[in-house]
C-alpha cells in the first residue's frame, strides 16, 4: 500500500516526540508502578487474607491492593482510555485547521494509507508504552517478592498486554472517529472525554436501573430472581468496554476465580473443586468478553475508515 510506511514513521515521530505522549507516560507511569509498589509491599497480608495459590503468587504484584491506591490493573483500566484519546482526538481535524491534509493527499499516497497509517502508529505508541510499564513493573516486583514469574504467569501477563492493547486501542479508534464527526479538535475532545465518563460511570448506574425494573427484588425476593436481576444487570453493563475489559483482566490475572458473576446458585457451587483454573480454562472462560473487545474496536475502526474515504477534503 502506497505511502502507508511513511506515515506510520511520520506519525510515531509525532507521537514520540511531543509533549502530550510524555505527560501520559509519566502520569500512567508513576500510578502504576506506585500501584505495583504498594502491592509487592503487602503481598504477604494479601496472601494471609485471600488464601491465594502459590502459583498465583506473582501476579498479585499486578491485582493486589491494601487500600491505599488500587492495583495496577486498576490503574490501567481507568487511566488506559485517557491515552488512546489523547492520542488520536486530533488526528484527522487537526490535520485540516493546520492545511496539512490536502497537502498530504495530494502526494502519491492512497487515502486509506492516511487513515490506516494513523490508526497503527497510535497502537505502536500505546503498545510501547503499556509494554515498557508492564516490564517496569515485573522488574520491580522480582525482587520484593523474592520469586520469578512461571510460564503460566507469563502467559497470562502476556494475554493482559494484548487485551490492554485492543481495550486502548478502542479508545483510539473513537477518538480518531470524533475527529472525523466534529471539525473543532475541542469539541472531538469533549466528546471523547464524555464518552469514557458514560462507559466508566454510568453505564454501571443504567444497568442497576435496568436489572431493577426487569427483575425487582426485595428482602424477602427468591434466589433465581436475586440471581436473574444480576444476569440482567452485568449483560446491560456488558455494552461498556470497560465493564469487559475489567471482566476479563480480573479472570486472566486471577487463577483461582473460575466465574465472571458475584453470585452463583448452591447447586452450581456443589462439586467444584477449590483449585486455581489452567490458562486455557481461563481463556476459554473469558473468551466472550474478549471477542467483544476485539470487536468493538474493529467496528469503531470501520466507522472511521468509512467516513474518512467519503469525507470531502479541500484545500
Amino acid at each position: 500500500m502506497p505511502g502507508l510506511v511513511p506515515i506510520v514513521r511520520k506519525e510515531l515521530a509525532d507521537h514520540f516526540s511531543s509533549r502530550r505522549f510524555f505527560i501520559l507516560f509519566a502520569l500512567v507511569l508513576i500510578s502504576g508502578i506506585g500501584a505495583a509498589y504498594v502491592a509487592a509491599q503487602s503481598i504477604r497480608e494479601e496472601l494471609t487474607r485471600t488464601a491465594e495459590a502459590a502459583t498465583s503468587v506473582f501476579l498479585l504484584v499486578f491485582t493486589a491492593s491494601n487500600g491505599t491506591l488500587p492495583s495496577f490493573v486498576t490503574f490501567i483500566g481507568f487511566l488506559g482510555p485517557l491515552v488512546g484519546l489523547a492520542l488520536g482526538f486530533d488526528a484527522i481535524n487537526g490535520e485540516q485547521a493546520r492545511g496539512t491534509l490536502s497537502r498530504l493527499l495530494a502526494q502519491p499516497i492512497y487515502r486509506d494509507s492516511v487513515i490506516n497509517g494513523k490508526f497503527l502508529a497510535g497502537l505502536a505508541t500505546i503498545s510501547a508504552l503499556l509494554v515498557s510499564i508492564t516490564l517496569l513493573a515485573m522488574g520491580l516486583g522480582i525482587p520484593l517478592v523474592g520469586r520469578l514469574p512461571s510460564p503460566d504467569d507469563l502467559a497470562r501477563l502476556t494475554l493482559f498486554l494484548l487485551l490492554s492493547i485492543v481495550y486502548v486501542g478502542f479508545w483510539l479508534a473513537a477518538a480518531i472517529l470524533f475527529s472525523l464527526l466534529f471539525r473543532q479538535v475541542a469539541t472531538a475532545a469533549l466528546a471523547g472525554v464524555a464518552l469514557w465518563l458514560v462507559c466508566v460511570f454510568f453505564v454501571g448506574m443504567l444497568a442497576g436501573v435496568v436489572a431493577n425494573v426487569v427483575a425487582p427484588v426485595g428482602q424477602d425476593a427468591p434466589a433465581l430472581q436475586v440471581l436473574r436481576n444480576d444476569e440482567i444487570r452485568r449483560a446491560v453493563a456488558r455494552i461498556s468496554p470497560t465493564r469487559l475489559y475489567a471482566e476479563a483482566t480480573s479472570v486472566v490475572m486471577n487463577p483461582s476465580r473460575n466465574t465472571l458473576g458475584d453470585l452463583v446458585l448452591a447447586s452450581e457451587v456443589q462439586g467444584m473443586v477449590p483449585s486455581p483454573l489452567p490458562f486455557v480454562q481461563s481463556l476459554l472462560l473469558v473468551w466472550p468478553q474478549v471477542s467483544g473487545l476485539v470487536a468493538l474496536t474493529c467496528v469503531c475502526f470501520a466507522l472511521s475508515y468509512i467516513r474518512f474515504m467519503r469525507q470531502e477534503v479541500r484545500a
